[in-house]
C-alpha cells in the first residue's frame, strides 16, 4: 500500500502511476519487456519519483504497481521494492532537469544492437530522417551518438558511466547496455515514448544495413 507524503499531490501521483502504467502495456503489446523485464519512471517533483515496483508483468500493470522513491533511489511510504534499476533513472532527474519521463525496455531490435555495437562503445546514426524526431534535432543531415555502456550487476558502476559521459559534456539523448536495452526518456511522456519508438526504428535500421550488407 502506497502512503503518500503530505507534499504529494494525490491526483499527481495518479496521473503519473496511470500514465506509466499505460505506457508499460503498449509497449508490452509490442514485445519490448519479455519476461516482466524493464521499468519506467515519471519525476513527481525534485525530490520524488514514481517508479515501477519490481518483478511486475508490464502487460498488467495497475495504479497499484506503481511506487514512490526519492532521488536516491530509496522507497517511500512503501514496503514495496523497486527495479534493481532505478538509480538510474533517479540519475537522470538529477542530471537532467527537464526530463520528467523515463522509459527503459528490452527489445530484441535493441539487446541485439547493444551485443553489435559494444566494441565501439557507440552507435552513430547519420543521414536518417528519423533523426528529427529526437528533441533538438531538426535535420537529417546530422550525427546522433547512442552510448553503448558495459553491463553489470553493481548499478553505482553504470551510474558512473553516465556520470563520466555526461562529465566529458558529451550530448545524452539516450543510451544502451551492452547484452541489455535502452533507456530513453523525455520532457513528458509523450515526448519519451517518442523518442524510444523513433530509436528502435533506427536501430532497426543500422542492424538491416549491417545485414544486408554482410
Amino acid at each position: 500500500m502506497q502512503e503518500l507524503p503530505s507534499s504529494v499531490d494525490p491526483a499527481r501521483f495518479a496521473l503519473c502511476a496511470d500514465a506509466i502504467a499505460d505506457a508499460a502495456r503498449e509497449l508490452s503489446a509490442l514485445g519490448w519487456t519479455p519476461a516482466t523485464s524493464s521499468n519506467f519512471s515519471m519525476r513527481i517533483d525534485d525530490e520524488l519519483a514514481a517508479v515501477t515496483i519490481s518483478g511486475r508483468d508490464k502487460g498488467k500493470l495497475g495504479r497499484e504497481d506503481i511506487m514512490l522513491v526519492d532521488m536516491a533511489g530509496h522507497p517511500v511510504g512503501t514496503r514495496a521494492r523497486p527495479s534493481a534499476e532505478t538509480e538510474l533513472h533517479t540519475q537522470l532527474y538529477r542530471r537532467m532537469p527537464a526530463a520528467q519521463a523515463v522509459l527503459h525496455t528490452h527489445s530484441r531490435t535493441q539487446s541485439v544492437a547493444s551485443r553489435l555495437f559494444a566494441r565501439a562503445g557507440r552507435v552513430v546514426l547519420e543521414g536518417w530522417e528519423l533523426q528529427k524526431a529526437i528533441t533538438g534535432y531538426t535535420t537529417h543531415e546530422s550525427v546522433l551518438e547512442i552510448p553503448v555502456f558495459p553491463n553489470t550487476q553493481h548499478m553505482p558502476e553504470l551510474v558512473a558511466q553516465v556520470d563520466a559521459w555526461l562529465d566529458a559534456g558529451k550530448p545524452l539523448h539516450a543510451y544502451l547496455i551492452d547484452g541489455h536495452g535502452i533507456y530513453a526518456w523525455g520532457a513528458d511522456m509523450a515526448q519519451a515514448r517518442r523518442h524510444l519508438e523513433a530509436l528502435e526504428f533506427l536501430l532497426g535500421c543500422e542492424l538491416d544495413l549491417r545485414r544486408l550488407s554482410a
